[in-house]
């Protein structure tokens, strides 16, 4: 076998996602519905929790014109101190750990103390470490079949790969993400689950 056309071919699709990804996030900034949409996700997302039995929830700081999950994830939990058997519902936002280039969660609430990581996106400040059995994970695009596209760093495949056991993922992304004639690469796990802001992408049913 030829070596040489392996790596074109790799280098080809390297190149060909770098450019899907630019257009994406161009495309996600100039939307001029975003917060209308982002409205509309809000009310998926709230929905979707109704009845789910997690009391730990990982999620995100959005950057580049991402889908805001917090404002969602406060309201549920707050709904948790209200239920006749009060919970203690925690959310934990992102830590990058630079030697092994995964994450971990850390707890964060409205007011908690922040400060920009090494890429200058907030994070929380010497709060308590926490493991999420649920996962909400950005998609600057996704695919059939609950494949996502991200921003190639690989971040949340590691951290996934390393979690034991694996949360319950969630993709969070705008209804037109949605990318055509996607093909995922062998490390590619899916999602359990993509919402955007016209309901539940998938699984479909």
């Amino acid at each position: 076998m030829d070596k040489s056309k392996g790596a074109d071919t790799s280098a080809t699709a390297t190149f060909l996602k770098g450019q899907v990804r630019a257009a994406l996030i161009e495309q996600r900034l100039a939307m001029p519905d975003r917060l209308a949409r982002a409205d509309l996700l809000q009310r998926v997302m709230r929905i979707w929790l109704v009845g789910r039995p997690d009391t730990v929830i990982g999620a995100y700081w959005p950057i580049k014109g991402e889908f805001d999950p917090l404002p969602a994830l406060h309201r549920w939990k707050e709904d948790g101190e209200l239920l006749d058997e009060p919970h203690r519902r925690r959310i934990g936002l992102p830590v990058v750990d630079r030697v092994h280039k995964t994450l971990t969660f850390h707890s964060w609430y409205p007011g908690c103390p922040m400060e920009n990581d090494a890429f200058d996106i907030p994070k929380p400040k010497d709060t308590e470490l926490i493991v999420p059995t649920l996962l909400f994970v950005p998609c600057l695009g996704y695919s059939e079949g609950g494949y996502r596209l991200g921003y190639g760093g690989g971040f949340y495949d590691r951290t996934l790969a390393a979690l034991e056991p694996r949360p319950f993922t969630v993709g969070l992304g705008f209804a037109n993400g949605l990318v055509a004639n996607f093909e995922p690469e062998a490390h590619d796990v899916p999602l359990d689950a993509i919402l955007n802001d016209d309901g539940v992408v998938w699984p479909r049913g």
